[in-house]
This record gives C-alpha cells, structure tokens and sequence, in this order.
C-alpha cells in the first residue's frame, strides 16, 4: 500500500463525467407532475419573441429520490442566500403576494406529521 495516497472515507461516493455527457440545458421553466410511483420534471427555456416554450430536458425520479433533491436544493438555497442575500423572485419590483419567501424560515422538509 502507498502511504503517500490520501485515505478515501468508505462510504464516499467517487463520480467521474462522461465527456459526451457534458452537454449543458438552460431552464427558466420546470413543469413538474407525478404518478404514486415517479416524479417528471419537464426544464424548459421560453426565450423573448418565441411563442412556445421549448422542453430541453426530462428527469424521471422515484418521490424519494425527488424529496432528497427537494432537500439538497433548499441546503444549497439556503447557502447561497447566506452568501449572497434573499433571492428576489418578484424581479426588483419588491414583494408580490405570494410569489417571494425566505428559505431560511422553512427547515428540509421531513416526513410524516410531527407530534
């Protein structure tokens, strides 16, 4: 064994990208639906004078699966509004009912009701 190789954790997870599969999609829309078993979410970009909105991307995930991205996404958020400050969904026109929250006053959404 080579003492000078850095020990790797056990449980780690190693990932190495397949060059032909590192083709970008931009999304400004996720249409998102779901049966009892899967999640489908649609990315789509509309873009200025294009009537329809063009789907780029689908993703097919088990609801648990879906519920630990739902998770890692508000971890990220949640960091990145720390770094950076609120994301502004209501486009700099300030506070539209309904359409503007702070993550950091929700926790990772659990399962099950809490006694």
């Amino acid at each position: 064994m080579d003492n000078n190789q850095p020990k790797q954790p056990q449980n780690q997870l190693q990932l190495e990208i397949n060059p032909q599969l590192t083709k970008t999609s931009y999304s400004n829309l996720a249409i998102i639906s779901h049966s009892r078993s899967e999640f489908v979410i649609d990315f789509a970009a509309t873009l200025p004078g294009i009537p329809k909105a063009v789907i780029g991307d689908r993703i097919i995930m088990t609801p648990e699966h879906t519920k630990r991205l739902m998770n890692a996404l508000f971890d990220n958020i949640s960091k990145y509004e720390a770094q950076f400050g609120v994301i502004d969904l209501a486009g700099g026109k300030g506070p539209q009912p309904g359409t503007t929250f702070n993550l950091g006053d929700f926790g990772p959404m659990g399962g099950g009701a809490k006694s």
